[in-house]
């Protein structure tokens, strides 16, 4: 339920770190989650520059909040690359269904795509939002996928 700390975001803070803030936020609570359930790392699906919030700027503001290690086995690729991959697990299918990901809906005009350490780690500090992250961790969705082995 991210939602409710999107929202104190963005009526904290200026509008071009709002993504920033939220992945920052994401990457807390999957260290929360891992934690728990003793995982040793975090995987993401970032592909370096493709868009604002994956610069390498920002992925090291974005990073800084992890206690774990955070994998990025697409960081290099390209676009058709990410895609012809996709297609060979067979994920592509459903990662090309309509989706508004939580941070599409709140995409500024003009995001941050520098941002620096100290700044970011100055703004979070001021932020007041332990309240609303511990709401958030106590309301955690837990899902259960099947990965087919079977796939080449």
């Amino acid at each position: 339920p991210l939602l409710s700390i999107q929202q104190k975001i963005m009526e904290l803070i200026q509008d071009k770190y709002w993504v920033i803030f939220f992945r920052r936020y994401m990457v807390k609570i999957a260290n929360d989650v891992a934690n728990k359930c003793g995982a040793l790392a975090l995987v993401t699906g970032e592909s370096i520059g493709q868009v604002a919030s994956q610069t390498l700027s920002n992925i090291r503001v974005i990073s800084d909040v992890s206690t774990l290690p955070i994998i990025r086995p697409l960081a290099g690729l390209n676009k058709e690359e990410i895609i012809n991959k996709a297609k060979k697990i067979n994920t592509y299918k459903i990662s090309i269904e309509p989706y508004e990901d939580c941070c599409s809906f709140f995409v500024p005009a003009h995001p941050e795509t520098k941002a620096r350490l100290n700044d970011i780690n100055n703004i979070d500090d001021k932020l007041d939002i332990k309240k609303v992250y511990k709401n958030i961790i106590t309301n955690i969705e837990i899902q259960k996928f099947k990965y087919d082995s079977k796939i080449n």
